[in-house]
């Protein structure tokens, strides 16, 4: 076991009992579970692991021994991407930050030094002193990358993708209806929003766009990235 969960588990029987929080036997079960996972774990994801080792505990008793660990430092709370609530890991004198795929929903951590010491320098040129912050990128894992199709549908882009129009498959009515909007293949564009509502927002040359799905479905577009390496080989 590491080290720094030994310590904890100390600190945990430690304030736990001086608070006199009641039921401390069960609560005990919730932070040991909680120390064997690596993940960002939501209440119901808590609550299936401490079932599968043979500890049931109700929902509402898990959920408030987590607040618990929150208050004295045992355990953090994100929401990523305003989704669901998620806990993770809080040892002292550690920090690190988060890249989330908004494929996969993947959550990685990282920890880089000259970020941490950029973020201070910057609020100090500002007068400002910093307690605490966060950082969120959020784009598409190495895993997601490969598994994706270079030229692919606008359909299936993701908010904040920078991408080329490379083709279009449909037919004169659509496509003219397409070059009216302003639209032309060979075109980079941002896209906005990519909701369940039927329609996709998109940015070209400092103008907005709204796509029904049925258009974005027809425009074929590739990464810029992609798009420029090909042009440098040509």
């Amino acid at each position: 076991m590491k080290q720094i969960h030994i310590q904890e588990k100390q600190q945990f029987k430690k304030l736990f009992k001086q608070e006199q929080i009641d039921n401390f036997e069960d609560r005990f079960k919730v932070l040991e579970v909680f120390m064997q996972t690596e993940k960002h774990v939501t209440i119901e994801e808590m609550v299936e692991l401490l079932n599968r080792v043979g500890w049931r505990l109700e929902h509402e008793f898990v959920r408030e021994t987590m607040k618990l660990m929150c208050r004295f430092g045992f355990a953090q709370q994100s929401r990523f991407d305003n989704g669901d609530l998620r806990y993770e890991h809080r040892h002292l004198g550690h920090h690190h930050d988060h890249m989330v795929c908004t494929k996969c929903k993947k959550i990685i951590e990282f920890e880089n030094e000259q970020l941490e010491e950029l973020q201070i320098k910057i609020a100090a040129t500002r007068g400002f002193h910093m307690l605490q912050h966060k950082m969120e990128i959020y784009g598409i894992c190495d895993t997601c990358l490969k598994e994706r199709i270079q030229l692919m549908p606008l359909v299936m882009a993701r908010p904040g993708e920078r991408l080329v129009l490379k083709d279009f498959e449909g037919g004169v009515g659509a496509r003219m209806r397409l070059m009216s909007m302003g639209l032309r293949l060979g075109d980079e564009i941002e896209v906005i929003s990519n909701n369940s509502q039927g329609q996709i927002a998109i940015a070209a040359d400092y103008k907005r766009y709204v796509l029904g799905k049925g258009l974005a479905q027809k425009i074929r577009v590739e990464p810029i990235r992609q798009a420029r390496a090909e042009y440098q080989q040509s």
